[in-house]
């Protein structure tokens, strides 16, 4: 087989790539080792940033977005049994937010490719990248039942953070930073109406928690646990019990409860590859960089790596030029250290420390002070969690 742009991964990221390729007019092919119904059914982020909604805009696969996102226009900040809201158009210039699911930005996409854009292989194993350095890099796949290649002008790994892209790049040249974070999130699905209109970030000395929805009847809520947690030593009524507790204030309002139905434990990292490019192949998204979901980033971040991509590889088929391909890097490294670095910040002030003091405590309360007291630093939070621009 033969392709201008081999994408490695049918997650967001390498789906949204084939979608703004094709319309540029540039081939391109997409290989997913798991099956349609796997990758539709995936749980994952579901808060896009205004960047990521003008993306899905741009690549015509914003019809149901628009129709069944919920748009919001602030956060809400619970500590000390207060509650704080940040108002993000009013701090940013307008900017708002989108709660729309992962799973169906991956469902708009997927029935775009099939109905009239570039291949789409389900259940095509990528097991290698060979000759990267060259202009013909190849990738090696497995797909019904026998081995293949795929011959491409650029190859773009887009298959998240235990994919094989990475393992092309040279370990002489390529540089990792990480941090594992001493807990883990409890996440539940619930069938049952959100006891609120915008996400609630609460701090307290029994840990982090978190409502957020998936719509308007489904509750997506999470809960700082010990890592290792197994999630079946959290029955129904203890999950829906200390969320209550970690939510409480001082003011009248109730968690609404319902049936759990999805119940999981994720572990929290921040993880950095550089460089993000490595002769004819570049990585975008989770297969470069991963940010703990308390700042909402690595969807948003995928989408921008993507968005950046697409304009490089199209100016460079329009005129010639490789000079955004050359840069593409340099310009998504800048933003992946700003999110994670906003990401690790919102991290460490609302969760409690395991091996935290009352010193650690009070530093915590002092920094959510700072924020809901001080517009300046009000704003600088809604700026990064709305979005910063996209320099493209």
């Amino acid at each position: 087989m033969r392709t201008t742009v081999g994408i490695i991964g049918g997650g967001p990221a390498g789906l949204l790539l084939a979608r703004l390729l094709h319309r540029a007019g540039i081939d391109c092919a997409v290989l997913e080792s798991r099956t349609r119904e796997y990758v539709e059914q995936r749980q994952r982020a579901g808060m896009l940033e205004q960047g990521t909604v003008d993306a899905l805009r741009e690549a015509g696969a914003a019809g149901r977005l628009d129709a069944e996102g919920l748009v919001h226009h602030g956060i809400e900040l619970r500590f000390a049994g207060e509650r704080h809201r940040i108002d993000f158009p009013a701090l940013t210039g307008g900017r708002t937010v989108t709660i729309y699911a992962q799973t169906e930005i991956v469902k708009d996409l997927i029935e775009l490719q099939l109905a009239d854009g570039p291949p789409l292989f389900f259940e095509a194993e990528a097991l290698a990248v060979e000759k990267p350095e060259s202009e013909r890099p190849v990738v090696r796949f497995r797909h019904e039942g026998r081995e293949r290649t795929l011959t491409c002008d650029w190859v773009v790994g887009c298959d998240g953070s235990h994919g094989i892209a990475r393992d092309a790049f040279p370990t002489e040249t390529s540089r990792t930073y990480a941090h594992d974070y001493p807990y883990s999130w409890l996440g539940i699905l619930a069938d049952v109406p959100p006891s609120c209109d915008e996400l609630i970030y609460a701090r307290g000395e029994r840990g982090f928690a978190l409502h957020s929805m998936r719509s308007a009847s489904v509750s997506r809520l999470y809960l700082q646990v010990p890592n290792g947690t197994d999630p079946g030593d959290w029955p129904d009524e203890r999950v829906w019990d200390e969320l209550a507790a970690r939510f409480a204030i001082d003011a009248d309002w109730t968690l609404d409860r319902g049936p759990i139905t999805a119940k999981s434990v994720t572990p929290m990292r921040s993880y950095v590859h550089e460089p993000m490019r490595h002769g004819r192949l570049l990585l975008a998204g989770d297969a470069a960089h991963i940010v703990p979901p308390t700042g909402a980033k690595g969807l948003n971040l995928a989408v921008s790596d993507v968005r950046v991509l697409a304009r490089a590889l199209t100016e460079l088929h329009r005129t010639g030029s490789a000079r955004l391909v050359d840069s593409y890097s340099e310009s998504c490294l800048a933003r992946v250290w700003q999110a994670t670095r906003f990401s690790y910040d919102m991290t460490r002030m609302l969760h409690a420390q395991p091996n935290g003091d009352a010193f650690d405590q009070r530093m915590q309360l002092a920094r959510l002070r700072r924020i809901t007291a001080s517009r300046h630093a009000a704003a600088e939070l809604a700026a990064n969690y709305s979005g910063l621009p996209l320099a493209l």
